[in-house]
């Protein structure tokens, strides 16, 4: 059990390294500390729903009905395309980040669940990785009760990776004090969104016109 506990830990490991839009936006939550904890515990939680769905079987939906994967890319691309240009176009004082846990507002938690969940949920690859990789390499273990602890061990390195980098990324809030170095990140940001979405828009129009 520990075997696979561990295959499953190295699988997910090495499909979550990728600086993919998820990772990014939960290290900013981390450098504005805009609720970091609760946007680690998100996407761990997203991630293990999706592991436990492909590792109960749910790959066969995305293989019968294409059509949600492409519904969900483009909705993820619009998302990263908004999400990046209001990167590029934002003006934040990080003196005013000192204050930002005490002036949060339930509004504001609304919000950063939804935008958490959405960069969660909304990339069709999130779901190729998670449903039908990690579920369909689950699937060489004849006993569900091995299939769990594969997804378990998956599960488990979301976990730490999300937090890790969502607390990590407040150890960095020093250096970005100054207005443009915070400036430069969230730019960069910006950037690196709208190019994950024009790679996943190609994606979408491949799975469109070529197949799923």
């Amino acid at each position: 059990m520990g075997s696979i506990f561990i295959e499953g830990l190295l699988l997910q490991g090495s499909l979550i390294f990728a600086l993919g839009a998820q990772n990014i936006f939960v290290m900013e939550s981390g450098l504005r500390r805009a609720r970091p904890a609760l946007v680690a515990a998100l996407c761990t939680l997203s991630d293990l729903l999706l592991i436990f769905l492909g590792v109960l079987g749910a790959a066969t939906i995305f293989l019968q009905f294409p059509l949600i994967k492409i519904l969900f890319g483009v909705l993820g691309v619009l998302f990263l395309l908004y999400y990046g240009i209001q990167k590029l176009r934002e003006e934040v004082n990080p003196l005013d980040l000192a204050s930002h846990e005490k002036t949060s507002l339930p509004g504001e938690r609304k919000k950063i669940i939804l935008q958490a969940l959405a960069f969660s949920l909304l990339n069709p690859h999130v779901y190729l990785d998670t449903v039908v990789l990690i579920g369909g390499v689950s699937s060489k273990f004849p006993e569900i009760s091995n299939r769990l602890i594969f997804g378990l061990g998956a599960g488990s390195f979301s976990c730490v990776w999300f937090f890790s980098l969502a607390f990590g990324a407040t150890r960095l809030r020093p250096l970005l004090m100054d207005h443009r170095r915070f400036r430069v990140v969230m730019m960069a940001a910006g950037v690196l969104l709208i190019l994950i979405a024009i790679q996943l828009a190609f994606t979408v129009w491949e799975w469109v016109f070529r197949g799923p």
